[in-house]
């Protein structure tokens, strides 16, 4: 694995403070190899050359190290923002088991994004962690279905694979649920698939499912987006053209309809939906425990 120099890898969250209750972002890789064909960290804003090529930051764990053990004020750390923690190269050099180590150590609550099952190698920690401060895992599904999964995300565990992640975790104690995001227009942006979702999810024992109806493009990654639609959905590039323009915010034209179909159906599975009883969950039972730490 090649290695990028690095001073700093835990930063202070700085901006939509509410995301999930956390207070530090972590990222141990650069690059991400999913293939993922609307990612938009693949976007020219964020400066990353070689995008599909994974890489390591040198000496993260000794930088991890020294810089939760200064920290004065506990809380959340967030991973998997920009780089899966948990790609291919993590089966073998296993820097965020090694992270998930420190956290654990140093007493801080974890919060992990991610599309692998890999993260299932580390329920023991996880569980860990869980004995002191608030873990949330949140699992990003887009597609109920495995066969549109290997369409827009190619190199990535397969949606049901995914869903017998979230099974295992939760049987293990771990908060865990779903980003629905994102749902994308023209292609995943109806009824049967939303439901198929929610209904996978509930018997997996998801908590949460937080979704967004639609897909953001940025300068670059509209680009690469646009090229796979040609691939793999034809047609359908010309719908996002005439719909959107050069928008940002690409919302499903179905969102209304998708959104209260979805809120009735995680009603009836008693699943969580809003940010703040997600975060509730997830974070109360440290609270008294914990005053003096966050």
């Amino acid at each position: 694995m090649e290695l990028i120099p690095a001073k700093q890898i835990l930063s202070q969250r700085t901006y939509n403070e509410n995301w999930f209750g956390t207070n530090y972002n972590m990222n141990i890789y650069k690059g991400c190899s999913h293939g993922c064909i609307y990612c938009d960290s693949r976007s020219e804003c964020y400066g990353i050359e070689t995008f599909d090529k994974v890489r390591g930051k040198d000496k993260a764990i000794d930088i991890i190290n020294t810089e939760l053990k200064a920290k004065r004020k506990k809380g959340v750390i967030a991973t998997g923002a920009m780089s899966d923690p948990y790609n291919p190269l993590e089966k073998e050099y296993n820097y965020t088991r090694k992270a998930l180590e420190l956290i654990d150590l140093y007493n801080f609550g974890v919060a992990i994004a991610t599309k692998s099952e890999l993260i299932t190698r580390d329920i023991d920690i996880l569980k860990s962690i869980t004995t002191h401060s608030p873990v949330i895992v949140k699992i990003t599904i887009t597609t109920s279905e495995d066969a549109l999964g290997k369409k827009i995300e190619p190199k990535v565990s397969l949606p049901s694979k995914r869903f017998e992640a979230i099974k295992m975790l939760s049987q293990n104690g771990i908060f865990t649920g779903i980003l629905l995001m994102p749902v994308l227009p023209f292609i995943a942006d109806n009824e049967k698939n939303i439901i198929n979702i929610i209904n996978q999810a509930a018997d997996s024992g998801a908590r949460f499912i937080y979704p967004y109806f639609g897909v953001t493009l940025r300068q670059g990654q509209r680009e690469y987006f646009y090229s796979k639609l040609d691939e793999n959905f034809k047609g359908i590039k010309n719908k996002y053209i005439e719909e959107y323009g050069f928008s940002y915010e690409c919302s499903s034209v179905r969102s209304k309809e998708l959104w209260k179909s979805f809120k009735t159906e995680c009603d009836k599975k008693g699943i969580l939906y809003k940010m703040s009883d997600i975060i509730k969950a997830y974070q109360s039972p440290y609270e008294k425990e914990q005053l003096s730490l966050f």
